[in-house]
């Protein structure tokens, strides 16, 4: 399976798509960084991330697309930009009919480090790691996108199979509902009435 990883940004959104092989191996196959100027206008921005995006769609065809999620804790402008631009790339992969899913950054450090709270410099080691690369990918927001497509490799088989029994288990609930409402159905069907005996004049009493 292919997953493109995406750590979106409006100044830097990193880029990485990666191959997932038997059990937890996976392939770097490509990764960079998409730069738009600080100063220049919102929608040529986000034109400019979106365009680029779709180009490796294109190129790379991938499997499946994975985001990071947004959260604003300190900056609100830098994470609504940072939403923007992970809108944006939704976009273009729903356009291709690509499944679009979106991990917390903790998710993120623990499928690849084995800790939520692992700092960027452990994420980008234990990437290099993984994908047996020589050089640190470079800025952050590549290795970050890596380990986006990483952490959605090994996730995912594990979302498929809960997603699965979660729906048979809906399927049976829904089930029993219908039995159920059949066997009480059944049991309030009026039975024919039967008529009290009438007495004869002058009967015994």
């Amino acid at each position: 399976m292919r997953v493109l990883g995406v750590d979106p940004g409006l100044t830097r959104c990193g880029l990485g798509v990666v191959d997932g092989g038997k059990g937890r191996a996976v392939r770097c196959v490509a990764v960079d960084v998409v730069r738009t100027p600080p100063d220049a206008d919102l929608a040529h921005r986000l034109l400019g991330i979106s365009d680029e995006v779709e180009r490796w769609l294109d190129k790379y065809k991938p499997a499946a697309v994975a985001v990071e999620r947004v959260f604003a804790q300190h900056n609100v402008r830098t994470a609504m930009g940072t939403a923007q631009a992970g809108g944006v790339v939704a976009l273009a992969a729903a356009r291709r009919g690509l499944p679009v899913v979106f991990h917390t950054p903790s998710e993120v450090k623990a499928a690849v480090s084995g800790s939520g709270r692992a700092d960027k410099a452990q994420v980008t080691a234990m990437v290099m790691r993984l994908l047996n690369l020589e050089v640190a990918p470079h800025p952050a927001d590549a290795a970050d996108a890596l380990a986006l497509a990483i952490c959605h490799l090994w996730r995912e088989p594990m979302r498929a199979r809960l997603a699965e029994a979660e729906a048979r288990a809906a399927e049976m609930a829904r089930t029993h509902k219908l039995r159920l409402a059949a066997a009480a159905k059944q049991a309030t069907v009026k039975k024919p009435a039967v008529k009290p005996a009438v007495k004869k004049p002058g009967a015994a009493r």
